[in-house]
């Protein structure tokens, strides 16, 4: 049964799956129709070949510039470390400004220094397109915050406004479930009502 353990080994491979998920994902597709089957592998093999960067962003698109690239104003940029965090982002619907991928975030850990992200672009287009307001919105955590931190020392010269996402209590938590950091992030970032 070389066929199913090269299948469940395929699917173990995909972040968040374990083996007993891979395992039930194998079955489902050998019981599954042909048809089924060659849908599922047609279409992985169809988003890898049309899918790519957003010359603009670095998002995903299926274009050389993504929709939001092509149809919105670059007087806010919202700057986020991977791609996927684009979506994720987008489903707040009152955001209507562009955004930047960085590809990472400053990491000592990993080897990966402000060189290896994608700032150069970033400043390129806050001059073309005269941005007025960089919203920082990577991930809350020593990496994100110091990725935050340092663009928002080399935007200040510019007189860019750079301002980051809100940190904190989630709406529906209460209070005893609250960690320190997060109770801190939420009493720094209060706003008057």
């Amino acid at each position: 049964m070389d066929a199913l353990k090269r299948l469940i080994a395929a699917f173990k491979a995909l972040p968040g799956v374990g083996y007993k998920t891979a395992e039930r994902y194998a079955y489902h597709v050998i019981n599954s129709s042909s048809e089924e089957a060659e849908e599922f592998s047609n279409a992985i093999l169809l988003a890898k070949s049309q899918i790519k960067r957003c010359a603009q962003c670095g998002g995903y698109s299926e274009k050389a510039e993504c929709d939001i690239c092509s149809t919105r104003s670059g007087e806010t940029i919202c700057v986020v470390a991977e791609p996927k965090d684009i979506a994720v982002m987008e489903k707040v619907k009152s955001y209507n400004g562009v955004y930047h991928v960085l590809g990472g975030t400053i990491s000592p850990l990993e080897n990966r220094g402000p060189d290896d992200l994608r700032i150069k672009e970033l400043l390129k287009r806050i001059e073309d397109y005269g941005t007025k307001e960089v919203i920082m919105a990577t991930n809350p955590d020593v990496e994100g915050d110091a990725t935050a931190m340092y663009i928002a020392r080399l935007l200040k010269p510019l007189g860019v406004t750079v301002t980051r996402i809100a940190q904190g209590i989630s709406m529906g938590t209460d209070l005893e479930y609250a960690d320190e950091i997060t109770l801190t992030k939420a009493i720094e970032a209060r706003r008057p009502l």
